[in-house]
């Protein structure tokens, strides 16, 4: 981008949190480049403890001295936030939402000043919770009055802790089925395999280990190899082997369309709220 932005968060939890130690341990700002609100002291002096940032209780602070700003808050606090920082966004400044159901429609409207006239950058955003472990998947949506410089940037930060690509925002509400909610499926799924494991007589924590790192190492194949799933699959399974006998019970009771009405359920859901 030519320079180092001073980068802001207004909310700084679980998702906050994860967002500045992918950034800060990717080395795209430095600690002194960082300012956070947070709406409780002890928040306050953990960021400021754990990650040496600059931390504070005023997000008008976090208005007037960020470039870019991350909106991290509640859904049900956006339009408080709104109104109170909303005379000092600026456009040179970009905004980065993380609030669930709030449109680029929504967002413009909330923050736009007569001084903005059409210019706010806005970047409507959705991570998963694996943020927390560095491995988020992040449906990036911006508005047209960013830069392409500007959001191959903020594209770079949702990268320092996970993968992310743009996607128009008719398909916000698809992301929310297969990535936002999915990492529950996931869990389920992984519970399952050690239950049965469990019952087998496997001791639980190692079926956990077992279970987790078979789904680790299957997502990790199909993303490096590049190969379909259908012939990762075809793959492990031998002619009249175990494989085969466990995907026929699965196929009769109705898996992979259970996998998708689940998904399907989510989206639904999402595009009513």
């Amino acid at each position: 981008m030519g320079r180092r932005y001073r980068i802001g968060f207004i909310g700084c939890g679980n998702m906050g949190s994860a967002i500045l130690k992918g950034i800060l341990s990717a080395g795209l700002a430095d600690a002194d480049e960082v300012i956070c609100s947070c709406h409780s002291s002890e928040t306050k002096s953990r960021l400021e403890e754990m990650y040496k940032v600059a931390a504070t209780r005023d997000n008008l602070e976090v208005a007037k001295n960020a470039d870019l700003i991350f909106l991290a808050v509640k859904p049900n606090k956006l339009e408080e936030v709104a109104r109170e920082i909303a005379q000092e966004i600026k456009a040179d400044q970009i905004l980065v939402s993380l609030v669930a159901g709030a449109n680029l429609a929504k967002l413009q409207d909330m923050f736009m000043s007569l001084e903005l006239a059409g210019k706010l950058q806005l970047v409507r955003t959705m991570p998963n919770t694996p943020a927390m472990v560095g491995e988020a998947m992040t449906a990036v949506c911006p508005n047209e009055s960013i830069s392409e410089k500007n959001l191959k940037y903020v594209i770079r930060l949702f990268e320092s802790f996970g993968k992310a690509e743009v996607v128009p925002e008719s398909l916000m509400d698809t992301v929310t089925g297969v990535s936002g909610s999915s990492p529950a499926y996931i869990y389920m799924l992984i519970e399952a395999m050690a239950d049965e494991a469990v019952k087998q007589g496997m001791p639980r924590s190692q079926a956990y280990t077992f279970a987790s790192q078979a789904v680790l190492g299957s997502a990790k194949m199909v993303l490096e190899t590049g190969k379909h799933p259908g012939e990762l699959k075809d793959a492990v399974t031998s002619p009249g082997g175990t494989t085969i006998a466990g995907l026929a019970v699965l196929e009769d009771l109705g898996f992979r369309s259970a996998i998708m009405n689940g998904i399907d359920a989510a989206i639904e859901k999402s595009k009513s709220l």
